[in-house]
């Protein structure tokens, strides 16, 4: 499984037409995506952050989800959000990291798996 936190900003005063974007990328999801676990969005309470916590069955899920949502999330950060920085919770694939390079103001950050409470502790950590 790869998984992914994205994190944006809601522009001021943009809230409702950020909400009817994303409403549309998940209608765009649900219609089109196979490969897609969890694609679970969040607002804060003064409605200014928005994350989303996303689960593939692999690495290159995500581009299928991307080529699906790709009119509406581009109009997304056009109109309504900004500061894009994704969290991967696992190493991205050749094509998925490839693609990462040329996607536009996309900040990323990696983790390894370390730990959990059904797996051993690892011997060593990926560097």
């Amino acid at each position: 499984m790869f998984e992914v936190t994205a994190r944006l900003e809601v522009r001021d005063g943009e809230l409702d037409g950020f909400k009817q974007t994303a409403a549309e990328i998940m209608k765009l999801t649900r219609e089109r995506d196979t490969k897609t676990l969890r694609y679970d969005w969040f607002i804060s309470d003064d409605g200014t952050a928005c994350e989303v916590r996303e689960a593939y069955v692999d690495a290159d899920a995500l581009l299928e989800h991307h080529h699906h949502i790709a009119e509406p999330k581009t109009r997304l950060f056009r109109d309504f959000a900004d500061g894009h920085h994704m969290t991967f919770y696992a190493e991205p694939s050749p094509a998925l990291a490839e693609a990462i390079e040329h996607i536009p103001g996309v900040e990323v950050t990696r983790f390894s798996f370390f730990q959990g409470l059904d797996a051993e502790v690892r011997e060593e950590v990926p560097a």
